[in-house]
């Protein structure tokens, strides 16, 4: 049975290039935006839901392209390290004690953060992901989920881990209604092997899948890759064909401008972590370089361990702020581009941009309701300056995806928001434990 919601007298920031802002109405028939504008809507089903849209702004759901869910467990248990010792001598020892119900668990706490925050989609590199992928489903978000894999071990686990990724991804992709999608993940040039990250390559050819990695994401990495291998991680990556296929890379903080070219030439994504790389020391990615060169450049919040949250307005606000104090040129990343990172190149680096990341006829319902009836957003100057320099994922009412609402007045409508607290409480207190 179709199903109709007429939002009315709402402020639209678009993210559409040909009508950026409309103070106006939206139509959701089903899961999609049927009609957008000025003018009320004409040729409504007789049952139409109607809402009220004053003193909300509504914009696309926002888009994190780089995380890792389970890891909310850990969030505050190991701050102010650098990543080689935050990973292995704080992360890999409490990740080896997860079991199913702990990795269900972080992923939950993640989603419901998420959710509450505004995003609508994100990206996910974990294991265990059979239980992200269950969460992701039963909580109505949208998800590009794979199992990423570390290659620092036996070549028989090797094989298993791979069989696992492939499996994985094989079994889930296209599942929730077509809101999962997947890819296949080597974790990093500096934890697989070269000829592991081919075989990783093939098998996306094998599957027409995409590919994820972290990439480039301190200097002491780009060094090691060097060292090992001759060459620093873009060319490393390049040669063992990880570019010729559609791909997804992490950080890429410590890049030339010959790497830059190279990866606009081979249409690399690129998912921009402006707050775990500040807070690892990790340095600060040349994202003006890289958009003025034609890279697509996302934003990712990381894991909460290193970021520590999932709200993906403050990535916004950073991305904002940051690349402009360190040019000393203002207008280095305008406001509207920095929310264009969260939103429409967010789905431009998943390759979903004809789908989600816009409010226009056609797209997929996924999209938020701000409340700017807060003495924050006033005086009502520019709606887009508000949201990247006054807002914050706190001010999320509502929620919808796949014209689905899953957040009503910040609460989640498809999950026990209590239990999952609960739950993510004695996961740690176990991992704690050992």
């Amino acid at each position: 049975m179709m199903t109709q919601l007429w939002i009315e007298n709402g402020l639209f920031v678009t993210m559409d290039e040909t009508n950026p802002k409309i103070n106006g109405h939206m139509v959701i028939t089903d899961d999609r935006i049927t009609y957008i504008g000025a003018e009320a809507p004409v040729d409504l089903l007789p049952d139409v839901q109607k809402l009220d849209g004053s003193k909300l702004a509504f914009m696309p759901g926002l888009i994190n392209t780089h995380g890792h869910a389970a890891m909310t467990l850990l969030r505050g248990f190991s701050d102010d390290q650098n990543l080689q010792v935050w990973l292995q001598e704080k992360m890999w020892p409490m990740e080896a004690k997860y079991v199913d119900a702990d990795t269900k668990a972080g992923s939950a706490l993640a989603i419901v953060e998420m959710l509450r925050s505004g995003t609508t989609t994100f990206v996910d590199m974990y294991d265990r992901m059979d239980q992200v992928a269950t969460m992701t489903e039963q909580a109505g978000i949208r998800g590009i989920l794979t199992r990423g894999v570390i290659g620092l071990c036996s070549e028989e686990e090797q094989k298993t881990k791979l069989n696992d990724a492939i499996t994985f991804a094989r079994d889930w992709n296209g599942k929730a209604d077509g809101r999962i999608s997947t890819m296949l993940s080597p974790h990093a040039p500096y934890t697989c092997p070269p000829e592991y990250i081919e075989k990783f390559v093939q098998a996306a050819h094998d599957l027409n899948l995409p590919l994820h990695t972290h990439m480039s994401e301190t200097l002491a990495e780009v060094e090691m890759n060097v060292r090992d291998y001759g060459v620093r991680p873009v060319e490393h990556l390049d040669r063992l064909g990880f570019f010729s296929r559609p791909a997804l890379v992490a950080h890429a903080v410590h890049l030339t401008d010959e790497e830059i070219a190279l990866l606009a030439a081979r249409n690399v994504s690129v998912s921009h972590n402006p707050v775990s790389n500040l807070k690892l020391a990790s340095g600060i990615a040349r994202l003006s370089d890289m958009l003025n060169a034609g890279v697509k450049v996302s934003l990712g919040t990381d894991s909460v361990a290193s970021n520590n949250n999932l709200d993906l307005f403050e990535e916004i606000r950073f991305s904002a702020l940051l690349h402009k104090g360190i040019s000393g040129d203002p207008t280095a990343i305008p406001a509207l581009e920095a929310l264009k990172l969260g939103t429409i190149y967010g789905a431009e680096a998943i390759w979903q941009s004809d789908r989600i990341g816009a409010l226009k006829v056609g797209m997929k319902a996924d999209f938020i309701a701000i409340d700017i009836d807060q003495a924050h957003f006033y005086p009502m100057t520019d709606i887009v300056s508000h949201l990247v320099y006054s807002g914050s994922g706190r001010d999320v009412k509502h929620v919808w995806v796949d014209g689905r609402q899953v957040v009503r007045n910040s609460i989640c409508t498809m999950l026990d928001e209590e239990k999952i607290r609960y739950e993510a409480q004695a996961s740690f207190e176990r991992l704690l434990k050992g």
